[in-house]
C-alpha cells in the first residue's frame, strides 16, 4: 500500500520530519500534488498548502486555484495563494515560460517559508519525473550530474514521492476516490518533457516493460559515481587551490600552473575543478594555461584570469560592476565610505607605529578638498622610500599586480597630486615628520 511505503520512506530518508515540523506543500491541483496532500494528512504531517496561479490558461488556471483552496478547506489546512503575470516576466527576463514559472514560484515559496516559519518545502516529484529529467539531460548533452535524476533534497526542498511511480500514485488516487485537476497543457507535445512522457517512455516500456525500474537503478549507480567524484574533486581542490588575500582588492582562489601541468589527466582535472563556477568547457580553461598573462574567461558568476604563473578565480557579476569613479572629501570629514572601502581621518600630535593600512601625513601640506578616484594612464607619484617620480603603470608592473588588482586600485588625492595609492604606497611629499605640528592619520579598510 502506498501510504505504508510513503511512511516507511519518510522515516528512513527524512528522519528529521516529525508531526511538529512545519511543512509547506506546493500544490497545483494535479494528480501528484493532490495525492501528496492526502498522504501527508494520513501520515500526520503538519502541512500548509501553497498554490501559484501563473495565468497561462485563462479560466482553467482560475479553476485550479479554486480547487486547491477547497482542498485546503476540506482538510482544514493553512492556504496561501498568489498570482503571476508569467508571460510578462518571461519576456522581460528573456527566458522560457517554464523557467519563468519556476523562478517565480520558488521565490514566493521561500518568502512564505520565512514569513510563516515553515521549515521545509514539499514538492510532488516522483520517479517518472526523475527519469524524464535523465532523458532530457542526456539528449542535451550533460556531465555526470545531469544523469543523476532529481535529487531528493535540495536545500530546504524535499521531494518525498521520488521512489514512487506515476502509476502507483494514480492507483492510490483511484482506490481512495481522490479527485484532481487535469492541466490541458500536459497533453501538448510542444514541450520536450511532454514529448518524452507521451512517446519515448511508452516506446521504451514496449521494448522492456521494467524500463522505468531499470532507469531508477541506473540513476542510483550514477549517483554513487557522482558522490565518489565529488570526494575526489574535494581532494583535488585541497591539493591545487590556495587563497590569494589582498588588502587592496578582491580575494581570489589561485592555482599554480606548473603544478597542475604535472597531472596526467590535466584537462579532466581542470573541468571538475572549475565547472561549479560556470566554466563548463574544460578545453577553454586548458588553453588559458599557456595564454598571454591578462587573458580572461568569464562565466555568469566568476572570472578566471591568467596572471603570469597562476590562474586566479574571482567572483564576478556584470551588474555589480562598480560605476562610481570618484568621491570628494572635505576637511571636516572624519570617516568616509564608498565603493573603495572606508577611510578614517584622525588629527594627531605625534606619529606612532605605522601599520600597513595607514599613513601619517602633514596636514599643512594637504590642499582640500580631497578626491578619491580610480587611477588612469599617465598618473604618477613620488613613492615613499624612493627617489624621483614614477608612473603608476610602471609601479604596478614592478609590484606584479594582476589585472584584477589594478582594476581595483583607488587613489587618495589632494588638489596637487596623489597622496596615497590606497593599500599600497604613499607619496613622500605629504609624509609627516617628527617635527610635524599638524599630523593627520589616515586609515584604510576594505
Amino acid at each position: 500500500m502506498l501510504l505504508d511505503a510513503f511512511q516507511s520512506h519518510a522515516q528512513q530518508h527524512f528522519p528529521f520530519l516529525t508531526e511538529n515540523t512545519k511543512l509547506l506543500a506546493t500544490v497545483s491541483g494535479g494528480l501528484d500534488s493532490t495525492v501528496l496532500v492526502h498522504l501527508c494528512v494520513e501520515a500526520g504531517l503538519n502541512i500548509g498548502i501553497a498554490h501559484c496561479n501563473f495565468n497561462l490558461r485563462g479560466e482553467e488556471s482560475d479553476a485550479d486555484a479554486q480547487f486547491v483552496k477547497e482542498l485546503a478547506n476540506q482538510y482544514e489546512l493553512p492556504f496561501y495563494e498568489t498570482s503571476f503575470d508569467t508571460s510578462a516576466y518571461a519576456k522581460k527576463h528573456t527566458i522560457s515560460t517554464q523557467m519563468a514559472a519556476r523562478d517565480l514560484r520558488y521565490a514566493w515559496f521561500n518568502e512564505l517559508v520565512t514569513a510563516e516559519a515553515y521549515e521545509y518545502i514539499l514538492t510532488a516529484h516522483h520517479s517518472n519525473d526523475s527519469v524524464e529529467t535523465f532523458l532530457i539531460n542526456a539528449t542535451r548533452g550533460t556531465g555526470i550530474e545531469g544523469l543523476t535524476g532529481i535529487p531528493a533534497i535540495s536545500g530546504n526542498v524535499l521531494r518525498v514521492l521520488l521512489p514512487f511511480s506515476r502509476k502507483q500514485i494514480h492507483e492510490y488516487a483511484t482506490q481512495h476516490d481522490i479527485s484532481w485537476r487535469e492541466d490541458s497543457s500536459n497533453a501538448s507535445d510542444a514541450y520536450v518533457r511532454n514529448a518524452i512522457r507521451h512517446h519515448v517512455i511508452p516506446a521504451l516500456e514496449e521494448i522492456r516493460p521494467d524500463a522505468l525500474e531499470r532507469f531508477k537503478d541506473t540513476m542510483a549507480y550514477v549517483q554513487e559515481a557522482a558522490s565518489l567524484l565529488g570526494t575526489y574533486t574535494k581532494e583535488l581542490k585541497e591539493r591545487y587551490f590556495y587563497p590569494l588575500n589582498s588588502v587592496s582588492g578582491p580575494s581570489a582562489i589561485c592555482l599554480n600552473i606548473e603544478k597542475i601541468k604535472e597531472h596526467s589527466d590535466i584537462k579532466e582535472v581542470l573541468y571538475v575543478l572549475y565547472k561549479e563556477y560556470g566554466f563548463v568547457r574544460g578545453e577553454d580553461v586548458y588553453e588559458l594555461l599557456d595564454a598571454q598573462s591578462g587573458k580572461q574567461l568569464f562565466s555568469e558568476t566568476h572570472r578566471l584570469l591568467k596572471d603570469r604563473t597562476t590562474l586566479q578565480l574571482y567572483t564576478y557579476r556584470k551588474e555589480q560592476e562598480k560605476k562610481t569613479t570618484s568621491y570628494t572629501i572635505s576637511e571636516t570629514i572624519e570617516q568616509h565610505r564608498g565603493d573603495y572601502g572606508v577611510l578614517f581621518f584622525d588629527r594627531v600630535g605625534e606619529i606612532s607605529t605605522v601599520l600597513n593600512n595607514e599613513i601619517y601625513v602633514d596636514a599643512s601640506k594637504v590642499s582640500y578638498p580631497l578626491i578619491i578616484r580610480r587611477w588612469k594612464e599617465g598618473d604618477y607619484f613620488y613613492p615613499t622610500g624612493m627617489e624621483g617620480k614614477k608612473k603608476l603603470s610602471k609601479y604596478f608592473k614592478d609590484e606584479k599586480l594582476s589585472l584584477v588588482a589594478k582594476e581595483n586600485v583607488w587613489l587618495l588625492c589632494d588638489q596637487k597630486g596623489i597622496v596615497w595609492i590606497l593599500g599600497h604606497r604613499a607619496d613622500r611629499r605629504y609624509n609627516a615628520q617628527a617635527n610635524t605640528k599638524k599630523g593627520l592619520k589616515i586609515t584604510y579598510s576594505i
